[in-house]
């Protein structure tokens, strides 16, 4: 076993295994065959078999086999596994982290290596394996200087741990007081935000109020403005009104005049006159015949 780097209290405990896992191997092999025997001895009491009944004993033997090597096959990851966990126990017992590479059980030049082994090596040791006590268990390492330089490492590494420990205490102390920094930070800066904004608000309502009173202000001189335009255009009408009236009763006076001038008024006036007189006559004649009251 020196080509997989065992000392040899290892290499004892790889032949045991193998002694272990050849005994169940053999144990299997043997129900395999006797359950062609019974196949033989049961069933093949005839010289002659159909195709269905061939085929029949064949179906009931490969279901038979298939379960012997499937509960074998079964039974030795389960034994591995237990042995794993042997080795496991007595690793974290020293704190040891133990890792397999699952590539290297396919490899063929040590599978070869281990047959040969088991081929050559395993027989020879087989003598010297008997002559020793038996082992049922896997040994802790109890070697003193071992020991010691582990528990020296164990101390170290505990020591090391407390002071880890104790620096994250400070850390986390440190990163406690630094979020309530930041805490007490974000607030302060969330009330500048809202002092800031109420402010900005004010400055803009101070600005509308002021563009309010400019456009009010430009209203006011604007009305009076107008107003005065209003005033002074209404006097203006007045004053023309009354220069139009002014012609206008010149216009009539004159039109009256010249009226009076023409010939048709004279004749008219003259008619009238006469008119007049005849009315006169005619109301003092019936004075005369009408009776006193």
């Amino acid at each position: 076993m020196a080509e997989f780097g065992f000392n040899e209290h290892h290499q004892n405990e790889a032949i045991n295994y193998m002694r272990f896992a050849r005994s169940k191997r053999v144990l299997r092999l043997k129900t395999i065959d006797s359950c062609f025997e019974e196949l033989k001895d049961s069933r093949l009491v005839e010289e002659t078999f159909t195709v269905d009944e061939v085929r029949e004993m064949l179906d009931g033997l490969q279901a038979v086999v298939r379960g012997e090597v499937e509960m074998e096959l079964i039974n030795t990851a389960h034994t591995n596994v237990l042995l794993l966990r042997q080795l496991f126990s007595q690793a974290e017992k020293f704190y040891l982290r133990l890792q397999s590479d699952i590539s290297e059980l396919e490899n063929r030049e040590l599978l070869e290596q281990v047959a040969e082994f088991e081929k050559t090596d395993f027989k020879t040791t087989d003598k010297q394996l008997n002559q020793e006590t038996s082992k049922p268990k896997l040994a802790p390492l109890n070697e003193g200087g071992v020991s010691e330089l582990l528990n020296k490492e164990i101390a170290r590494l505990q020591e090391e741990n407390n002071k880890l420990k104790a620096r994250l205490r400070t850390i986390e102390s440190q990163a406690m007081s630094a979020l309530d920094d930041k805490t007490k930070a974000e607030r302060a800066l969330k009330d500048l935000k809202k002092v800031q904004g109420e402010q900005q608000e004010i400055t803009s309502l101070e600005d509308t109020v002021a563009a309010l009173k400019e456009d009010y202000e430009r209203s006011l001189c604007t009305s009076a403005a107008s107003q005065k335009d209003l005033q002074e255009n209404l006097i203006s009408a007045k004053h023309e009104l009354l220069r139009v009236q002014e012609q206008l009763a010149l216009a009539e006076k004159e039109l009256e005049k010249k009226f009076q001038q023409t010939a048709a008024y004279r004749n008219m006036k003259e008619i009238l006159t006469k008119k007049n007189e005849q009315i006169k006559e005619i109301r003092k004649r019936l004075q005369r015949y009408e009776p006193s009251e």
